[in-house]
């Protein structure tokens, strides 16, 4: 009977996670699109009045600082078009591997992980070189759905060798 409730919940984390990466992937779609038309200068506008101004304090201080200048690395640099094909592509592809998860596609499970675990590497090189707040609470969700990946392609296999 315990097996059953842990497999039950389980199964529950392996459905809330990937329901959660398939939002993610179509909200990551969408926000490259947007993103790519979106005017520089809307950016950095954003930033000063926003974060800057009203959400860090003071305009002169060490995160307002930061902010302004990931801002205007982000419209000068070469960082909008990574953004927006990075997000694109990551998007795109966390929709397909949850469509295929859904479906309980069992050779798309270590497919999954892999890809995953790339995108973890991917994800902490990146932010080793950005200084990058975000990418690794990302890149630790990541992890948590690789483990939940795992344990419910473990799962399956078990059944299928039942039947």
């Amino acid at each position: 009977m315990a097996d059953g409730t842990s497999t039950s919940t389980t199964e529950k984390l392996f459905r809330i996670a990937i329901a959660l990466k398939g939002l993610d992937g179509l909200l990551q779609v969408v926000g490259a699109v947007i993103l790519a038309f979106v005017p520089g200068s809307v950016v950095t506008g954003f930033t000063h009045a926003v974060l800057a101004r009203d959400l860090l304090g003071d305009p002169g201080g060490t995160l307002s600082q930061h902010f302004q200048q990931a801002a205007e690395d982000f419209v000068n640099g070469g960082t909008k078009t990574f953004a927006v094909a990075y997000l694109f592509a990551h998007g795109l592809i966390k929709l397909g591997l949850v469509w295929a998860l859904a479906r309980k596609i069992v050779r798309a499970y270590p497919v999954a992980a892999l890809v995953l675990a790339a995108f973890v590497v991917y994800e902490i090189i990146r932010a080793i070189h950005t200084h990058s707040i975000a990418l690794p609470f990302f890149a630790a969700l990541d992890v948590v759905i690789i483990v939940l990946v795992l344990r419910e392609y473990r799962q399956l296999k078990r059944e299928r060798s039942v039947k």
